[in-house]
């Protein structure tokens, strides 16, 4: 899909990236786990990785994926329930995860170390190794705090495709927020940061939920796969017409500045 009027007032500005630790958390129930080898062969059958150095076993190890360090480890305990609750409050894409976190009694904790690849390139690497530890255990889900994620193994799952596409999964990295009043939708992103990007918000848009969900996924999708800072005052759209100011100002829904996008 075509963007116009992207850069209408400054020139486009590439961001120089600040990598750092990425971390998710598989969830599992009724005593399951991961098995180490089968993940390992999975990331490499499935994914067509570069995996070597399988250091450790079923509870702690490491491995080197296309020359970055991937530490792996389980926790036979739930997630403390001050931590998961507040999350699961708005994960209005889990039916009935109120319910199903009641019953976790194990965790494993996955980390992309610090490496030399881009944020892209890691996050896409998170995602495999998620995949492979879904796709060949009984997992019920992922947990990614730093985005407020909790996403349902089908959810998770249906995102294959998309991956091997080197589609922008943002519904697996970034948290899209809702908000419905008598005024009008408003939408927002939280997980931006972790591309080095500033939250986008849309505030009392008259536009279904559906279109601006949809809007906002697309924006989100572009700065992260192209590594673009948007900015304040510039305009965007899909269309030669259709010309979105944008203004860099204090959230609505979040803390500090985010950019609003007049949809």
């Amino acid at each position: 899909m075509a963007f116009f009027n992207l850069f209408k007032k400054k020139e486009t500005e590439v961001i120089t990236e600040e990598n750092k630790m990425l971390l998710a958390m598989p969830l599992f129930t009724n005593e399951n786990r991961y098995d180490l080898n089968t993940v390992a062969q999975n990331l490499i059958n499935d994914w067509n990785l570069n995996v070597t150095n399988v250091e450790g076993n079923n509870d702690t190890a490491f491995i080197t994926i296309d020359e970055e360090l991937v530490a792996l480890a389980f926790i036979p305990s739930t997630i403390p329930e001050q931590e998961l609750k507040p999350t699961a409050k708005y994960a209005y894409n889990w039916e009935n995860v109120t319910e199903d976190i009641k019953h976790i009694d194990g965790h494993a904790i996955v980390s992309i170390m610090n490496g030399n690849k881009t944020n892209l390139e890691r996050y896409f690497i998170l995602s495999k190794v998620i995949f492979s530890i879904l796709s060949t255990s009984k997992s019920i889900g992922v947990y990614q705090g730093s985005q407020t994620l909790l996403i349902p193994r089908k959810q998770y799952l249906d995102f294959h495709n998309d991956i091997k596409n080197n589609e922008i999964p943002i519904p697996l990295w970034i948290y899209i927020g809702i908000r419905k009043t008598e005024i009008g939708n408003s939408i927002y992103t939280f997980g931006l940061k972790d591309f080095n990007k500033l939250e986008l918000e849309i505030i009392n848009s008259k536009s279904s939920l559906d279109e601006i969900h949809t809007f906002i996924l697309n924006i989100a999708s572009y700065v992260i796969k192209k590594n673009i800072a948007l900015k304040d005052g510039e305009t965007i759209g899909f269309t030669a017409d259709q010309k979105i100011l944008i203004k860099q100002s204090e959230g609505k829904y979040l803390e500090g500045d985010t950019l609003k996008l007049f949809y």
